[in-house]
């Protein structure tokens, strides 16, 4: 080929990709979403809990004001952006900011307390993509808010444990536990920690030294291995808790013994975001420990006050649905598989065509979950196609079945076939499925 010919061949566009830190949820993986998002409904519906979206993205001061400007969070992880009128605005990092937002906005505190939701959503931080760890990554969460009770705490934490012991990984997790106590506790504590650092930065990470000046307490969150065994020589937080701080960690724990629970004291467990008080708690991989935690929570009780409402108690949990799912492949577990077809209707000519149209459509209206072939292949090749989407039974209508009525049925299984009248095959193939299997849906019904 000559040169200029060469040079005048348009290049080909290379196929577009998932941008760093986002991937796609492909049908394997949302048999995952759909179970979890099932069991995490049936248990918060059992408890009284009601569903909640908030808005996917929030004016960012809801979020600096919960979360806390020197938190990992807000200083270096979430989505911002100005809209047209130079309003500052965030895709939201978490989920119990801007279910608080709701609840002061919709003055939820004329609602019987304590008011219960959950919600099941997507939420975005700018974050290094790891095991488990997207930029756009899904969670689940409950809050409890309007009521001050360890029995509460208790409750929320009994629920948690009884999802991932519904999704079959409960096993594989310690519950952490600790008490932050209130703010006033943690004055005099944070002082302490900055006197036991002092002298001791160079050994800490550069995270760690900007968090001795911003938020002392997030010292002890830190994963780094110097900065961890200078967590666990630093004053403990149980020596600063106030006589009340301490009564209420005893009575959460008799409670969750009660209710078998266990549970691990760990004195260093802060989270990650200031707005809590009181209970912590995590769980904690039993091999891996808090570098694969699979969701956590604990109490807020001034939370609400801060963001313009009347003071007011709550408690909340959230775990991230890609953890659990991974956690689940890695235990082997397989979720109820909803998507396999029944049937395979397989037809030659546009007579044929014409009859299957409306079959397709009543058996599955009859619960029958059915695919079609209505382009122009032959009909081995369409008996080809039956076999990759493993049906169970394939319907074939030919040119002597238009002219005289009828329709083949075969197993292909055993690969045996019989011929019934046309308008008989509903009825057919709705005996071989059995009523058990069958995808029934009622318009009446609350779809989620």
């Amino acid at each position: 080929m000559p040169q200029d010919e060469q040079q005048q061949k348009p290049q080909q566009t290379p196929p577009f990709q998932t941008a760093k830190g986002v991937h796609d949820i492909l049908p394997n993986d949302h048999e995952y979403h759909t179970f979890i998002k099932k069991v995490v409904r049936h248990r918060c519906r059992q408890a009284g809990f009601r569903r909640i979206t908030t808005p996917i993205f929030e004016y960012t001061d809801v979020f600096k004001r919960s979360i806390g400007d020197t938190s990992d969070i807000v200083s270096k992880e979430m989505y911002t952006f100005e809209d047209r009128k130079g309003r500052s605005l965030t895709l939201r990092p978490e989920g119990t900011a801007g279910v608080v937002r709701s609840y002061i906005q919709h003055g939820m505190n004329s609602w019987p307390q304590p008011v219960e939701l959950y919600y099941i959503d997507p939420f975005f931080r700018y974050d290094r993509p790891q095991k488990g760890r997207y930029r756009q990554f899904w969670q689940f969460g409950l809050e409890i808010i309007g009521e001050s009770d360890p029995a509460l705490d208790a409750q929320i934490i009994y629920i948690a444990n009884r999802i991932l012991d519904d999704l079959g990984i409960a096993d594989i997790f310690t519950l952490q536990l600790n008490s932050i106590g209130s703010s006033e506790d943690r004055t005099e504590y944070m002082q302490a920690l900055k006197d036991f650092y002092f002298g001791k930065e160079r050994s800490l990470c550069a995270d760690c030294r900007s968090r001795l000046e911003k938020n002392p307490l997030r010292l002890l969150d830190c994963k780094e291995e110097d900065c961890k065994i200078l967590a666990q020589l630093a004053p403990k937080l149980v020596d600063y808790l106030s006589k009340e701080s301490l009564e209420y960690h005893d009575e959460l724990k008799e409670y969750l013994e009660e209710m078998g629970i266990e549970y691990t004291e760990n004195p260093t467990l802060v989270r990650g975001l200031d707005y809590y008080t009181k209970t912590v708690f995590e769980f904690w991989d039993k091999t891996d420990g808090a570098q694969n935690a699979i969701g956590g929570g604990g109490r807020y009780d001034g939370l609400i006050e801060l963001m313009g409402g009347k003071p007011t108690p709550a408690c909340g949990f959230a775990a991230g649905i890609e953890r659990i799912i991974a956690n689940m492949k890695r235990q082997k577990i397989r979720v109820p598989q909803k998507d396999d077809l029944h049937v395979f209707v397989a037809q030659l000519g546009k007579e044929a065509k014409k009859m299957c149209l409306p079959l397709i459509n009543d058996l599955r209206e009859n619960g029958i979950k059915t695919m079609g072939a209505l382009g122009k292949g032959a009909i081995k090749a369409q008996l080809r196609l039956a076999d990759k989407f493993k049906v169970p039974y394939t319907v074939i209508i030919g040119i002597t079945e238009v002219r005289e009525g009828t329709a083949i049925i075969r197993d292909m299984s055993v690969g045996t076939q019989k011929t019934v009248k046309f308008e008989d095959v509903v009825e057919e193939i709705i005996d071989l499925i059995g009523d058990e299997n069958r995808d029934m849906y009622s318009p009446g019904e609350a779809i989620y």
